[in-house]
């Protein structure tokens, strides 16, 4: 109950606002779903480990019956597992209906003193599942922030992107506006005026799709943090300000979290090829029993009536050593052990594969992120010389020196360079997440 209600108030804390990309990718880690269930799969395979060191506890065993029974008893064998219940004492002269009272209770103490290393594999088995969790915990978080993470920087584009078509509709409706004044005083024909009508709408239509997309990237936000797409607002402006630079270190690839879960994937298959080599090996059990029973008869077969028998009066104890050796269990053992050193080769093959994907990864990462920077130093000049022609051609058009089309060009290629502006600057930080997710590391998105 305690750690339950210590999730609720984790889960209904709100997120700063307005939220940065770091603290967007920190909220997240702490407190996404998936991230939580890692973690108690781990926290699972922890008590496994504990559950496999039970095995060298020895097993105490106590029993107590009382009965009613007829005590008709015969000369022979009976075969392991039949359901016919044993009879102690000597062999009855005649069969009689009559019954007697009968009670027993007991102690039996069994240890296995001798294993040749089957618990110690067991448990080893066990670490290996606890390696396995924690890695794929690991893998789960990088997702989950990488994600995050780009989930914020579509939201910033989207923001971007409203602002630029929010600023084209106002120039639109300037020039509109001066255009009616112009074709109304008959400086420049009608057909103007349409055109400026025609421009604003499509800019019009161009705020509105730019607003729905940054509705629907606020809600695949909200989805990573855990909150209303309502109570999400973002920081874009440090990002516009600053590019990130690229790691200096180089990748380490067997450190990536998905190579890790893979290669204890590769030690969990070893460590049960350890727990089944071991399997067809004898074991022997120490065991001690203290037992005290009662009987209504006697050996000659006299009855004593009464209530005799529920007394507990006749005690016996017994010690020894046990060997069990499982021989016909050799042949299924080792089936299984080549299955296992097949499955083996198979996560093996997996790593390699995977360590080549994510050593490609890294390298087009580190390629997207060299090429993202050197655009970004470039759309400032674009998006500097699109403003100076959007002035000069109006400038121009009133001055009767060109026509409408030259205007609605240098005003598309304005809002496209201003877009294509704030996406090359955000860009860059697109290319570091994708950087963290081939390098398996987001702390440079938390810096």
């Amino acid at each position: 109950m305690v750690l339950a209600g210590a999730l609720s108030r984790v889960h209904a804390q709100a997120p700063p606002s307005p939220l940065t990309l770091q603290q967007a990718v920190q909220y997240a880690i702490e407190r996404y779903p998936a991230i939580q269930a890692s973690l108690a799969r781990v926290s699972a395979q922890q008590a496994g480990v504990d559950l496999a060191r039970t095995t060298y506890l020895p097993r105490l065993d106590y029993g107590i019956q009382i009965n009613r029974a007829t005590r008709n008893n015969v000369v022979g064998l009976l075969l392991p597992g039949t359901p016919v219940p044993s009879i102690s004492g000597p062999v009855s002269d005649s069969v009689s209906s009559s019954s007697i009272w009968g009670s027993a209770t007991g102690l039996l103490l069994s240890w296995e003193a001798f294993d040749f290393g089957l618990r110690g594999a067991t448990v080893g088995l066990a670490h290996s599942e606890v390696t396995r969790a924690r890695a794929g915990a690991a893998a789960t978080r990088l997702e989950v922030g990488v994600r995050t993470a780009d989930a914020f920087l579509r939201l910033a584009v989207a923001q971007e992107t409203v602002r630029a078509a929010g600023a084209n509709v106002e120039r639109q409706q300037v020039f509109a506006g001066a255009v009616t004044v112009l074709v109304r005083n008959e400086l420049r024909p009608g057909a103007d005026d349409s055109r400026a009508q025609a421009e604003l709408a499509l800019a019009r239509i161009q705020l509105i799709q730019a607003e729905q997309a940054e509705q629907i990237a606020r809600a695949n936000l909200a989805q990573w943090l855990g909150v209303a797409p309502s109570g999400v607002q973002i920081a874009a402006a440090p990002l516009l300000e600053t590019a990130p630079s690229p790691p200096i270190a180089p990748p380490v690839v067997a450190a990536h979290p998905l190579a890790e879960t893979q290669m204890a994937a590769v030690a969990s298959s070893r460590a049960l090829q350890s727990v089944l080599g071991r399997s067809s090996v004898p074991r022997i059990h120490f065991q001690t029993a203290y037992s005290v029973r009662g009987s209504g008869a006697l050996a000659n077969g006299a009855t004593l009536g009464g209530g005799r028998g529920l007394d507990f009066d006749t005690p016996n104890w017994a010690a020894g050593l046990t060997a069990t050796v499982p021989l016909f269990d050799w042949f299924a053992v080792r089936e299984r052990t080549r299955m296992e050193a097949q499955n083996e080769r198979a996560e093996l093959a997996s790593y390699d594969r995977l360590v080549q994907e994510l050593s490609s990864q890294s390298e087009q990462a580190r390629a997207e992120m060299d090429g993202a920077r050197r655009v970004a130093q470039n759309t400032p000049i674009q998006l500097t010389a699109a403003r100076v022609l959007e002035q000069q051609s109006r400038a121009r058009y009133e001055a009767g020196l060109t026509t409408i089309i030259e205007v609605a060009d240098a005003q598309r290629l304005l809002l496209q360079s201003e877009v294509g502006d704030a996406v090359a600057r955000l860009g860059v930080w697109r290319a570091l997440a994708a950087v963290a997710a081939a390098r398996g590391d987001i702390s440079e998105l938390l810096k």
